[in-house]
C-alpha cells in the first residue's frame, strides 16, 4: 500500500502544474459577410397614375345598304382589310336598276316633246288672241296646256334623278379611309334599306380608354404621355387626347382618351394596363437589390461606424428601373447594403468593400 501512495504522487504534481498553464486568448469576432454600401440618391422622378381600360376605334362608321329587294351580288372585302375613302366594297344587281332608268329616260324624253308641242301651240294661240280669231278663254287655256306639260317634264327629270341615284347606290362604297372592322354582307341576300353590311374604323386610328381614379383627373392635362404594357410585355406610347366630362358614381372612375399609333400593334377590345406621366418630383432611391422582405414588412440593413448592422424598417413607393422609392424610415444619410441584406440580422459585423456610387436611375420603368 505504501509504495502504491508513492507511485501516484508525481501524477498529481503533474496535473496541479496544469492548472497552472496560462488561459487561453478569447477569439476575434468574425465578419458575417462582405458588403458593398451606398448612400441613398436624392434625385427627382416623374409622378405617374395608373390606369387600366379597353382598346377602342376612334371612331366607327356604319356602312349599310340604301337598297331596298336587290340581290347582293359582290363583296369585295373582308374584315381587316384596309381601304380607301370611295373604294368598291359591294355591288347589288343593277339589271333591273339600269332598266328602269332606260324607262325614266324614255319618260323624260317624251315629257320634253309634249312641252316643245304645248309651247308652240302656246306661240300660236297669242298671235291667233291678239288677231281676234280665238277668245282669250281659249288662249288662256292654250298657256295653261304649256305649263303642265313643263311641270310634267320637271317630275320625269326628278324621277330619272331618283332612278340614277339607286342605280348608283348599287355600288357600296368606303366613306372614308379605314380598317373593316366587321362584315355582315353575304353575296346573293336580298336586305331591306339601313341593312348593316360593314363596320368600318375611320382612318384605322385607335384610342385607350383609360379608367383614371377621379382624384386623380384633375392632374392629367391633354397632351400628357401614356404609358401602355400589352400582353406580350411590349410598351406603347400613347398621347392623352381629352378627357371625359363626367366620372361614373359607381366606380369613381373617369375615362381619359388616349390617341395610339398606327403601328401600335393592339387591336379594338383588347384590355390593357398602363400609366400617364406628369411633372417630376424629388424622391430619395436606392437600388432594389437593398431592400430585404421579411414577415410582410420591408427593410434596409444600414451599417454603423462599428460595421455593425441596423436593421431599419422603410416604406417604399414607385420603382424606376432597377430604383426603388423610399418614402419612410430613412434620412438619406444612411450607409446600406447592397446585395445579401437577406442573409445578416440586427447587430452583425460586416465587412465593408469599397464604396460604390449610385448611378443615375434609367429612363424606363420595369
Amino acid at each position: 500500500m505504501i509504495h502504491r501512495h508513492y507511485l501516484l504522487l508525481p501524477l498529481l504534481f503533474a496535473c496541479a502544474a496544469c492548472d497552472r498553464s496560462p488561459a487561453a486568448a478569447p477569439a476575434e469576432p468574425t465578419a458575417a459577410l462582405t458588403v458593398e454600401l451606398v448612400t441613398p440618391l436624392q434625385t427627382s422622378w416623374p409622378q405617374r397614375v395608373a390606369a387600366s381600360g379597353h382598346i377602342a376605334a376612334w371612331q366607327e362608321a356604319s356602312v349599310g345598304s340604301e337598297l331596298g329587294g336587290v340581290r347582293l351580288d359582290e363583296v369585295r372585302v373582308n374584315v381587316g382589310d384596309r381601304v380607301r375613302a370611295g373604294q368598291l366594297l359591294a355591288k347589288f344587281n343593277e339589271d333591273s336598276l339600269q332598266a328602269d332608268l332606260v324607262r325614266q329616260d324614255a319618260a323624260v324624253a317624251e315629257a320634253r316633246a309634249n312641252l316643245d308641242k304645248a309651247r308652240g301651240d302656246a306661240e300660236r294661240g297669242i298671235s291667233l288672241e291678239k288677231s281676234g280669231a280665238i277668245s282669250n278663254s281659249e288662249a288662256s287655256q292654250i298657256r295653261t296646256t304649256a305649263a303642265v306639260a313643263a311641270a310634267r317634264l320637271q317630275s320625269a327629270e326628278a324621277q330619272r334623278n331618283v332612278q340614277a341615284l339607286q342605280l348608283k347606290r348599287a355600288r357600296v362604297l368606303a366613306p372614308d379611309d379605314g380598317i373593316i372592322s366587321a362584315r355582315l354582307a353575304t353575296v346573293g341576300a336580298v336586305v331591306s334599306p339601313g341593312t348593316e353590311l360593314f363596320r368600318l374604323i375611320r382612318r384605322g386610328r385607335l384610342e385607350w380608354r383609360a379608367e383614371v381614379p377621379s382624384d386623380a383627373l384633375a392632374r392629367l392635362k391633354p397632351g400628357a404621355p401614356a404609358f401602355l404594357i400589352s400582353g406580350d410585355g411590349t410598351r406603347i406610347t400613347g398621347t392623352l387626347r381629352q378627357l371625359a366630362p363626367t366620372v361614373d358614381s359607381s366606380t369613381l372612375t373617369g375615362i381619359a382618351y388616349v390617341e395610339l399609333g398606327a403601328d401600335s400593334g393592339l387591336a379594338a377590345g383588347m384590355f390593357v394596363s398602363g400609366e400617364f406621366e406628369l411633372a417630376s418630383s424629388p424622391v430619395l432611391a436606392l437600388p432594389d437589390s437593398a431592400i430585404v422582405f421579411r414577415d410582410g414588412n420591408r427593410y434596409v440593413m444600414a451599417v454603423d461606424g462599428d460595421s455593425r448592422i441596423h436593421q431599419l424598417k422603410v416604406q417604399t413607393g414607385r420603382r424606376l428601373g432597377d430604383r426603388v422609392e423610399v418614402l419612410l424610415g430613412l434620412t438619406g444619410k444612411e450607409r446600406v447594403a447592397v446585395g445579401g441584406g437577406a442573409f445578416l440580422n440586427d447587430g452583425d459585423l460586416v465587412g465593408v468593400a469599397s464604396p460604390a456610387a449610385l448611378p443615375p436611375a434609367a429612363n424606363a420603368d420595369k
